[in-house]
């Protein structure tokens, strides 16, 4: 979770998830099969509802299965296992596939719609894949780059309001919604790609 809502909610959500995650543990689940899982069923659901167009009880079933980011966290953690590199390595990357086909559920029917919006949805799009990218990068020149206006908790719930907002028939919401990311999603690059600079030229 992104520090602003972390900060916020962290204590109530984890009352809300432990059980189910200790639940999961009993039955023989791992927190990587939850990670796929969880993955499988968000990608599944955005190319289904959001291509389809139905937008409010789309975003409903993508924030479900967007919660299973949660659980895997809490079942390594009640399991005392901890996060392996693996494990890591498979969240971060799956972040990125849910992220993108989120987008581009909602891109392809501005697509075909031939509606000028879809400009600003790639962009957020490729921002979106960007933002850890830089990140990524910089780390691997030992440089700590977790910098940026909105992190990705942020811009998720970001990008799911607006969606549901537009499923129930709010005019603009979605158009908002996509503004502010693709803007957000500018800044947190160059406040990145400034960090990166600094530190490569303080060495």
């Amino acid at each position: 979770m992104g520090p602003m809502i972390s900060g916020a909610l962290k204590p109530t959500v984890t009352r809300l998830i432990n059980p189910v995650a200790r639940l999961a543990l009993r039955i023989g689940l791992t927190p990587n099969s939850v990670t796929v899982l969880g993955a499988i069923g968000l990608v599944s659901s955005a190319m289904y509802f959001y291509i389809n167009e139905r937008y409010f009880v789309g975003t409903l079933v993508i924030t479900v299965f967007a919660l299973s980011d949660l659980f895997d966290g809490a079942m390594a953690r009640i399991s005392e296992q901890g996060s392996s590199l693996w494990g890591g390595f498979l969240d971060s990357t799956i972040d990125r596939i849910t992220d993108s086909a989120i987008i581009i559920a909602i891109l392809i029917p501005l697509i075909s719609a031939d509606d000028s919006l879809a400009l600003v949805g790639l962009m957020t799009l490729v921002t979106g894949l960007l933002i850890p990218y830089i990140r990524a990068k910089a780390e691997s020149f030992n440089i700590q780059c977790s910098v940026g206006i909105a992190e990705r908790t942020e811009r998720l719930i970001i990008l799911l309001t607006a969606t549901g907002f537009h499923g129930l028939g709010v005019p603009y919401a979605l158009a908002m919604g996509l503004w502010l990311l693709a803007i957000l999603g500018v800044i947190t690059v160059f406040q990145r790609v400034r960090t990166v600079y600094i530190g490569l030229h303080s060495s």
